[in-house]
């Protein structure tokens, strides 16, 4: 059997279905009108666009809402609503999600619909405000929902409970896409199949979401990624320009780590306003001016976030014997403690959580793993947490500041009495089979990138090699960083695998035995090309 059958065998992919499975059958999308409320939802849209209601896009400040909500004006525009407004709340400001001040601000401004993206599934009483206003509201999200269903016009969800739709994991742009579909059976102005000219929206938010990139999200994002490259959107071309990314060449890592971390500096920041005017921007100069101006924000996230979280692990040196991390700081911008969440969980293989002390309150982020959900867990703590949300895998919280020592050993407690098992296995890469080096050319090089979009649900193929010779060592980066290790293994075939930004025991020594778990790519340096492999893992053969 190939490498190649290998994999797919890894994967339950047979030869029969690798066809459909490489090329995503477009025409195969789910029903929208099998999502719960549909229909009220196009009815009301029906009745705004035969009266030419005022109407407000309420979005979010991350990548997921950006995009939806760029998404949708868009496709209003198209169907010809001649008073449509977006509403993207500032982070320091108004926070994630609905507020009872913008709901009264959007009255004021003469607004009869809202239509929300990427949340609205937990503000049932910012809603009730909007109805005792006059203000109608459409949900259009995603998120985890609660036993109770705002009283809204719609509340669009793939995570409802009575819904009929065969696939739960939509991300918000998705939604919002599914809400386009449904319009077009009842409206004219975007014939079926220009919707497509949409996608390269739905991708970006759909992979920067980290949402599982199977189903309807991967002919998403696979498509998307197609329209991605041909884009007339004058801030995606030039984002992807300030980005060093080939448009014939982007894939999902270039919108997770190139594209996705400029467009997220904004909100984290300042204000995803810009992020959201570069998406929606018919003017060259104002795209160029808004890529350039994120992209420098981008370079003052990174800086700032090492800063935080050299800090983070002084004080999570504090927490040692606690299978939890609750850290936090006066000056740690809560639009970055996420990433240094992050960090910190790869670091020591911990759940963590990390808050801005602001005062009374505190706010922050969440990031966990294996079967410790972070949104159960908040949900533990809701006689202490102010306000909360989120996934499995990340979260937000508002807390006391007096409560941070309470929550600290509540949240700990909780983790343990669930008595979980041998969790930071979990963090290690499982690999789809084992590799001899002479296994590895360009030709299956590019049969592995035909399982392209890889994401959560569709990792990239993880390959695992054993018993290999360590003939040279080299580090890399400023500060020695990096690390570029020549292996070869019993039969003298010779290969280089790098590892970037690398932990402490990737740095081996000469003439040590290795087994390697990697990702494999073809490296081309002043002309020469060769295979590659991207170290995930490593153990010393004793």
């Amino acid at each position: 059997m190939t490498l190649f059958d290998r994999i797919l065998k890894a994967r339950g992919i047979n030869r029969n279905s690798i066809a459909d499975f490489i090329l995503p059958d477009y025409s195969l999308l789910h029903n929208p009108f099998l999502l719960s409320d549909m229909v009220k939802a196009v009815e009301r849209l029906i009745f705004a666009h035969k009266n030419q209601d005022k109407i407000m896009i309420y979005g979010d400040y991350d990548i997921d809402g950006l995009t939806a909500s760029a998404l949708l004006l868009d496709a209003f525009s198209s169907f010809g609503f001649k008073n449509v407004d977006v509403f993207i709340p500032n982070r320091f400001v108004e926070g994630y999600g609905l507020t009872i001040d913008a709901i009264e601000n959007i009255y004021e401004s003469g607004v009869n619909l809202i239509v929300t993206v990427d949340c609205g599934s937990h503000s049932n009483k910012e809603i009730i405000r909007a109805n005792d206003l006059g203000v109608d509201v459409i949900v259009t999200d995603h998120h985890n929902i609660g036993k109770i269903i705002p009283k809204s016009i719609a509340v669009i969800n793939p995570k409802r409970l009575d819904n009929r739709y065969p696939f739960v994991d939509l991300a918000g742009v998705g939604v919002a896409f599914k809400l386009v579909q449904a319009m077009q059976t009842r409206l004219e102005g975007l014939p079926i199949g220009q919707e497509k000219w949409l996608l390269d929206l739905v991708a970006l938010g759909t992979v920067c979401d980290v949402v599982e990139l199977i189903d309807e999200n991967r002919t998403f994002v696979y498509w998307g990624l197609k329209v991605l490259a041909k884009t007339t959107r004058l801030g995606l071309k030039a984002l992807m320009a300030v980005s060093a990314v080939e448009p014939e060449s982007v894939n999902a890592r270039s919108l997770g780590f190139r594209l996705g971390p400029r467009m997220n500096a904004s909100g984290r920041l300042e204000t995803a306003q810009h992020a959201f005017d570069m998406l929606t921007t018919n003017e060259p100069m104002i795209a160029l001016e808004k890529v350039e101006y994120l992209d420098s924000l981008n370079k003052i996230r990174r800086y700032n976030q090492d800063k935080i979280l050299k800090q983070a692990i002084i004080q999570s040196e504090k927490y040692t014997d606690n299978p939890v991390l609750v850290v936090g700081g006066k000056d740690w911008n809560h639009g970055i403690v996420g990433i240094v969440a992050a960090k910190l969980l790869e670091k020591y293989k911990k759940p963590a959580f990390v808050f801005q002390i602001m005062g009374e309150n505190s706010k922050g982020s969440a990031r966990s793993y294996g079967d410790f959900s972070a949104i159960n867990a908040i949900y533990h703590c809701n006689d202490i947490i102010t306000k909360g949300g989120g996934h499995d895998i990340a979260a937000g919280f508002i807390i006391p500041t007096s409560s941070i020592d309470i929550f600290r050993k509540k949240i700990n407690l909780y983790y343990k009495n669930l008595k979980l098992k041998n969790q930071q296995l979990k963090l290690l890469p499982k690999a789809d089979t084992i590799v001899d080096l002479s296994e590895l050319t360009e030709e299956i090089v590019g049969l592995i990138d035909q399982l392209e979009p890889f994401g959560i649900g569709n990792l990239q193929p993880v390959l695992k090699s054993e018993n290999l010779l360590v003939i040279n060592v080299r580090k890399m980066g400023d500060n020695s960083q990096h690390i570029k290790l020549d292996l070869e293994d019993e039969n003298g075939i010779k290969m280089q695998f790098v590892a970037f930004n690398a932990l402490d025991y990737f740095f081996v020594e000469f003439g040590e035995k290795v087994s390697v778990w990697y990702h494999v790519n073809v490296n081309e340096w002043h002309g020469n090309r060769s295979v590659e492999g991207q170290l995930l893992h490593l153990e010393i053969i004793k």
